[in-house]
């Protein structure tokens, strides 16, 4: 005879199902089950036949007869063949029954012997028995007896033990990499138990581990609103540990064994394959535990018995991603990039040429291209003899990415013609040289660390082919582009002659496209008077002041600065204005931009040799400090900016060095300083550029910093608890201000595309058509895919703009005029 509980009862007499009567009958039955083995008071079941205080003077004669009638109804005979007794016994009742005919204790025993074997490290064996006691389930316990009303606290703590060993299940289950099998159930469960947080946290590892990184987040700030809303709490530190694991790729969050089959991976080796392979061996041939004996449990296994095994918990995992430092990780996504690759070939003048002259020569031309792709926020990824291959948009997209790529490539070009030119002081080992720029835009596979720790990003795919088929076919000196390109860059770039199929040959950068500086800025009026008027008290009052500029990206923040440092370059009052731009990544060096931008208060130029570096750098130095110790000082830790060979300073001398140069500069003409994407930042310069003011008490030096919402996650007390800090966020350009610009545009056009306002009109209607909603979104864009080239045009003084000065020295990410 077969008891069956795990949902409506059922009572199997060999193959036959037996009546059992009506609700009070079964309802008898079903708390004697719920207790086998054990005598139940007449008083326990009286109270659970009937509500608190409703049961009938005749309540215990009523129950006499329900188990008169279940003896009837059962099969019991003797209880020698059955296995199964209803006896009296004071001060009530006892059924009496083997473990394995009720499915409840059938369920309880497979699961306790499925976390054994989890906890033994034996995955695959757990899963098998955790699935065969969960398949004994076949809706709520005793469902039809709920769907009467009774509530049994017991009925609770049987459900619970479902969900421990739904648990135990799945956690076996991602141990052996199946989580794509049970990604379905654990959203369905999670959807109906939000509070459990080892759910919570086996749905983020399910999620993350097929690639859902995102989805994983949202897991975690769906159940932490739920939580603060119902209880008032914050999640548990098991799961907001595991959540930074997430943000961070952490790579204890991947089984050794399953590495490949996800698409996030350690930049160490992986472990051997034949240890891999002997441990999975070892862990499927484990003999499967012995059943505990046969005295049936009164409910679920203590807590202190229900560990798992360490390397699979997600608590423990959470716990030990927060007490360790983070692995440098990277993470592999299909995204839109630009991708350029240049080929460049130098021709030696004479066969007889000196091999070093002409090594110099060749790294020359690499640092050239790594200079103007940083310049333009790309990043060089490879670059194996004569071939540079370059991406732009990793690791974050812009909408400007393709119109970067091609300047850069138009740059590369001509910096390298005239780097190669015999008539030029570093020419005169070759006679010439062969430049050829391929770029593509679309979607590729990118692989790229999110930490910026420095490892290059890699790229996959048919975007790859198609950038090598464009560069075979493009002659000596060609810029070649793919459709995609020319269609997000027409409004910039002029294009000769080609086809869809075989490329476009870039001819150059229309003329309105450098006019775009031109267009007057809107909606930011007042936030530039108060910029202006915040450097003339700096100035008159000798106070150093701090002014973050926040705001989305592509918001206008170097369109905005930009147009504060024309002001003050037409402004007659001396100020010494330097800019320098933290580059996606943070650089090459984690202080990379601070040195860029005190070489550019040198006057140092990019492609300057070591030994005009050093003499310049010197110069400075002494003409800003008279005592020679402080300038033997000075210089000995500034020198390796210049000078790769020399002794390398402590890292704190170095910043103090740095702090006390800026300040010298800013006692003989008032400074300004702009760090463009602070958030991008190294934690160094960070500390360096917020504590910079504080530390020039009595000096008129004005530091300026633009940054991403990002700046505040880092440094949510950033710019608080200090005088002379102001933060300004600058929000998105209103519609009504969008509509004024394009009256304006249209009104000096006067009809007719006849100027370069117009010229960039007629590229706005062409690309964005008539809708007002189309021309408003392709307007912003163009407006901010300016900025990055604009910056660079005046840095390099192309572009004809008036407002460069002459001393203007662009070096990698830092200028500066005056």
């Amino acid at each position: 005879m077969l008891f069956r509980m795990l949902g409506p009862l059922e009572v199997d007499g060999g193959g036959v199902p037996v009546g059992l009567g009506g609700t009070r009958q079964r309802a008898t039955l079903g708390f004697l089950m719920m207790h086998a083995n054990r005598v139940v008071a007449s008083s326990q079941l009286i109270d659970a036949l009937w509500p608190a205080g409703r049961a009938p003077q005749s309540a215990r004669k009523i129950l006499q007869n329900s188990v008169w009638r279940l003896r009837r109804a059962l099969p019991l005979g003797d209880g020698e063949f059955t296995g199964v007794r209803l006896q009296s016994q004071a001060p009530g009742y006892m059924l009496c029954a083997e473990p394995e005919q009720i499915d409840l204790y059938h369920f309880r025993r497979l699961a306790q012997c499925g976390h054994a074997e989890l906890a033994a490290g034996a995955p695959r064996a757990a899963a098998v028995l955790l699935r065969e006691a969960l398949a004994l389930w076949r809706g709520p316990v005793l469902a039809d007896l709920v769907e009467t009303g009774i509530d049994w606290p017991e009925l609770a703590s049987v459900q619970n033990a479902r969900l421990d060993a739904l648990e135990d299940f799945f956690e076996a289950e991602l141990a052996c990499g199946h989580h794509h099998r049970v990604l379905a159930e654990l959203e369905k469960t999670v959807a109906t138990e939000v509070l459990r947080e080892r759910l919570l946290g086996q749905l983020m590892l399910a999620l993350y581990r097929s690639g859902r990184q995102t989805d994983a987040l949202d897991v975690y700030s769906g159940a932490r609103a739920a939580m603060a809303d119902r209880l008032g709490l914050e999640p548990g530190h098991a799961l907001q540990a595991l959540q930074q694991a997430v943000l961070t790729h952490d790579p204890a969050l991947i089984p050794v064994g399953i590495r490949e089959q996800i698409e996030v991976r350690m930049t160490g080796a992986p472990r051997e394959p034949a240890r891999a392979a002997a441990a999975a061996a070892a862990a499927s041939a484990r003999p499967v535990a012995p059943p505990p004996p046969a005295e049936i449990p009164a409910g679920p296994p203590p807590e202190a018995e229900r560990r798992v095994r360490p390397e699979t918990r997600p608590e423990r995992v959470a716990d030990e991603a927060a007490s360790r430092p983070v692995p440098r990780t990277m993470v592999a996504e299909r995204k839109e990039v630009s991708v350029l690759i240049a080929r460049v070939q130098l021709m030696p003048d004479a066969a007889g040429v000196d091999p070093q002259r002409m090594d110099e020569a060749v790294e020359q031309v690499a640092a050239t291209i790594r200079g103007e792709v940083e310049c333009l926020g790309g990043t060089v990824a490879a670059s194996i003899g004569p071939i540079s291959l370059v991406l732009f948009g990793v690791p974050e997209a812009a909408d400007d990415d393709a119109e970067r790529a091609v300047h850069a490539a138009l740059t590369i070009r001509d910096q390298l013609t005239r780097i190669a030119d015999p008539g030029e002081p570093d020419g005169g080992c070759t006679r010439g040289v062969s430049v050829q720029v391929a770029v593509a835009t679309g979607e590729a596979l990118v692989r790229y660390q999110p930490d910026r720790s420095g490892v290059p990003p890699t790229v996959n795919g048919a975007l790859l082919d198609e950038c090598h088929t464009l560069l075979s076919d493009t002659r000596a000196g060609e810029i070649r582009v793919c459709d995609n390109t020319r269609r997000s860059t027409g409004f910039a770039v002029t294009y000769q002659h080609g086809s869809p199929s075989s490329g476009w040959t870039v001819g150059g950068f229309r003329q309105e496209y450098t006019a775009l500086h031109a267009v007057p800025v809107i909606d930011r009026e007042y936030d530039l008077d108060v910029l202006r008027g915040l450097l003339q008290r700096s100035r008159h009052q000798a106070t150093p002041h701090l002014v973050t500029v926040l705001g989305e990206p592509g918001v206008g923040k170097t369109r905005f600065v930009m147009e504060f440092e024309r002001r003050v370059a037409a402004n007659a009052d001396a100020v010494r204005l330097v800019v320098g731009r933290v580059r996606p990544g943070g650089g090459a060096h984690p202080l990379e931009a601070l040195h860029d931008l005190l070489l550019a208060c040198c006057g140092i130029l990019q492609g300057d040799r070591v030994e005009t570096m050093t003499a310049k750098l010197t110069a400075t130095v002494r003409r800003l400090k008279a005592s020679e110790g402080d300038c033997r000082w000075m210089l000995s830790c500034l020198a390796p900016l210049v000078d790769p060979a020399a002794a390398q300073a402590p890292p704190d001398e170095m910043l103090t060095a740095s702090r006390e140069f800026l300040g010298a500069v800013a006692a003989s003409t008032p400074l300004v300083l702009v760090f463009e994407d602070l958030h991008w930042a190294d934690q160094a310069l960070v500390d360096f550029v917020e504590n910079l003011t504080a530390s020039q008490a009595g000096l008129p030096i004005f530091v300026i910093v633009t940054a991403g919402p990002e700046l505040l996650k880092r440094r949510p007390e950033w710019g608080e608890g200090s005088l002379n800090r102001l933060t300004i966020t600058l929000e998105p350009i209103s519609d009504a201000a969008i509509d004024r610009l394009l009256e304006f545009l249209m009104s000096t056009t006067e009809g007719g595309a006849k100027n370069s306002v117009g010229g960039l009109l007629e590229a706005l209607l062409e690309s964005g058509g008539r809708e007002p909603d189309s021309r408003r979104h392709q307007l912003r864009r163009i407006l901010a895919s300016g900025s990055a080239s604009l910056r660079y045009e005046r840095c390099s003084g192309g572009g004809g703009l008036a407002t460069a000065a002459p001393e203007c020295t662009p070096r990698l990410s830092g200028h500066a005029y005056g």
